[in-house]
């Protein structure tokens, strides 16, 4: 590993690349990143980034999000097949009909979808801002929430908007979690607060003491201890890594997206020694999912 590393370093050097990590990712691979973060801050980052080459340790999504808002860095996508099950579960073609369904209602796309779903959005959001942005829209419009059930129907209600949510959602966050667990780490760590990313089944959610990004929950953790934690495990893994002194709990080991961790050191090195895989998008695509982008990057 430590070899690896070494040549992944020489590499990212000679060819002045910048590698960005998701926090779900594996610690190695974000310890290894330049810059990791939450879905905001990467694209906010992919944004103001000049680098001739940026590999994307993340899923799909996130590296054409990166491509789209950079256009003068090749941006690098180790692992091909890295995608998002949750962006899967809704199409341009059925994103209209939704429209169809609701005419004149604006379009809300959390940032999880394809740039195909973006170009057809009004604006969109991350778990950071999401009741930001229902806010920024008129109080008096029914609004259209697409892909995530769960972000969607928490943000209507810290927003106080009318939220019409698509009927999508993230697997790991809809089934890695039971109020079992919480009633088991409640008991064993009574003086724990419980952090749950808005993804999370509504169950989950309102039992939750904070609901939070996990850009958040980074940013809580650094100043606080005794925590238990409802994400994908890869932010907690990171945060004990990181915190080796602090009680960090996650809330389930079952909460795992099997995509995030496709990306492995060897992914990484071949990303570098032969420039794969290049994510592209077609401009004319690019170019209206990039006005719901930058209409969400505005607000931020």
């Amino acid at each position: 590993m430590n070899e690896i590393i070494q040549k992944i370093q020489a590499l990212k050097k000679e060819r002045q690349a910048l590698i960005l990590a998701h926090n779900y990712q594996a610690v190695e691979i974000q310890d290894l990143a330049d810059y990791r973060g939450d879905s905001l801050q990467l694209a906010m980052l992919s944004r103001d980034l000049r680098s001739p080459l940026i590999v994307f340790c993340g899923v799909r999504f996130m590296a054409e999000t990166a491509a789209i808002l950079n256009e003068t860095s090749r941006v690098l996508l180790p692992v091909l097949d890295a995608g998002c099950p949750m962006a899967d579960m809704i199409t341009a073609e059925q994103l209209r009909q939704f429209k169809a369904e609701h005419p004149g209602s604006p379009v809300v796309c959390y940032v999880n979808s394809t740039v195909e779903v973006k170009a057809e959005s009004d604006i969109c959001c991350t778990s950071s801002n999401a009741v930001k942005v229902l806010q920024s829209l008129p109080a008096d419009k029914e609004i259209l929430f697409v892909p995530d059930r769960n972000l969607g129907s928490w943000a209507a209600g810290q927003s106080g908007r009318k939220v019409i949510t698509w009927n999508g959602y993230c697997p790991t966050h809809q089934w890695g979690f039971g109020i079992g667990d919480i009633r088991n780490l409640r008991a064993k760590y009574p003086d724990f607060l419980l952090l749950a990313h808005p993804e999370c089944d509504p169950v989950i959610v309102n039992e939750a003491d904070l609901v939070m990004s996990t850009g958040g929950m980074m940013n809580y953790v650094q100043q606080n201890d005794k925590v238990i934690i409802a994400t994908e495990n890869g932010l907690t893994d990171y945060l004990k890594h990181i915190y080796p002194t602090k009680k960090i709990v996650t809330l389930s080991p079952k909460a795992v997206c099997q995509n995030m961790k496709k990306t492995r050191l060897q992914d990484v090195l071949k990303a570098l020694q032969e420039e794969r895989h290049h994510v592209v998008v077609e401009e004319s695509i690019a170019q209206k999912a990039r006005e719901s982008i930058d209409r969400m990057l505005a607000l931020s």
